[in-house]
């Protein structure tokens, strides 16, 4: 159910304590309430509701309470963080810093737990260590930051970071400004997908499903064939000064050789493969097949996926690791992960035809095969 801006309460001054960090997620008109639980629940196990929006339907109240007429719901992400809102962009002496398209507004509070040196290494991007510049978040408030970020980039908003800042104790135990830093992730730079399903396509079936899509598809199982031990190895040490006597090392070489003829000459078990398209100046595109114990939330409780998934991860190889890994790449770089998106999609959305089950993105959430 769409709330407009004009329906809701304003964003707080203050909802931290010392201990705690605060950040900012805002989203466009075209979201509602139910996209931000759902996202929620993809990522942390224990979301619940404490305090639940008024305008929410269908959502039943075991351990909080419905919210009374202008107050905001709050979302339990975890035992420590709480997502409040929504709240009207603009607030009584706050500032929130988002961009003029934001209409909705949700307050996130969680530990504040930073790492105590500047980051150095690795690349940014999706902007993190710029608005961290002192230290980045780990443990619970680097879930917290990492799932704000992935759901803006989802959602096409945008995040507020570190608004509350820290408690300085040198200044009159009172709260110092943090950095306030905005993002706006860019939604294009997620865009490898991962197809679930209880269905087992062989090789040559996923070959015929994917070339369909691109014709340079090759299925990458070709293999080099066993010349056997290099000749005169069960006459020589392995090493100056080897104890072994040259029977005793005949004989190990010897049982050696049967293992690996027996191994040889049992039935084959295919337990994973891939695919690999070849883009030329656009990278390539593999598409890995294995099967997986440990799923998303989302996916994990589904009947068919108690005890696992066959997956298929399809992953768009960039050219330039390093460009890939900017915050701001070059023009050359976008055109190319655009149109590698595009086949990205359209790979999986084949997949999803021959054999069911879900799709997800990078971040664990899932798509409908319709917005691909």
């Amino acid at each position: 159910m769409a709330t407009t801006a004009t329906d809701l309460p304003p964003v707080p001054p203050a909802a931290a304590q010392g201990h705690q960090a605060r950040h900012l997620l805002g989203v466009p008109a075209d979201v509602v309430v139910d996209e931000i639980e759902v996202l929620a629940m993809s990522r942390f196990v224990g979301t619940r509701w404490d305090v639940v929006p008024a305008d929410l339907p269908g959502v039943e109240v075991p351990v909080g309470r419905m919210a009374n007429p202008g107050e905001p719901g709050v979302l339990r992400l975890s035992r420590h963080s709480t997502l409040a809102g929504p709240y009207a962009p603009q607030g009584k002496k706050v500032d929130t810093g988002l961009p003029s398209g934001t209409a909705m507004v949700f307050d996130v509070v969680c530990p504040r737990e930073r790492w105590d040196d500047a980051p150095r290494y690795g690349g940014d991007r999706d902007g993190l260590a710029r608005s961290f510049p002192a230290g980045m978040p780990n443990r619970e408030e680097e879930r917290v930051v990492t799932w704000l970020v992935q759901a803006a980039r989802r959602l096409g908003g945008s995040v507020r970071l570190d608004v509350a800042g820290r408690w300085d104790d040198a200044d009159g135990g009172r709260r110092a400004p943090g950095t306030g830093t905005t993002l706006t992730p860019d939604p294009g730079v997620a865009v490898d997908l991962t197809v679930y399903s209880d269905v087992w396509l062989d090789p040559q079936a996923a070959h015929r499903v994917l070339q369909a899509v691109h014709p340079r598809v090759v299925l990458a199982t070709e293999g080099k064939p066993y010349q056997g031990p290099p000749k005169g190895i069960a006459e020589r040490p392995l090493y100056p000064g080897e104890p072994l006597d040259d029977d005793v090392r005949r004989e190990l070489h010897a049982r050696a050789d049967d293992f690996d003829i027996d191994a040889l000459q049992a039935p084959m078990v295919l337990d994973g493969y891939g695919l690999v398209t070849d883009l030329g100046m656009d990278g390539s595109i593999t598409v890995e097949v294995l099967g997986e114990e440990r799923l998303p939330l989302l996916v994990r409780d589904l009947p068919w996926a108690a005890s696992g998934a066959v997956c298929y991860h399809v992953r768009w190889d960039a050219p330039d690791l390093v460009e890939s890994q900017r915050e701001f790449p070059q023009a050359a770089h976008v055109v190319a992960r655009k149109r590698a998106a595009d086949l990205v999609g359209r790979m999986a959305v084949a997949i999803h035809a021959a054999t069911g089950g879900e799709i997800a993105d990078e971040a664990d959430f899932l798509l409908d095969p319709d917005d691909l």
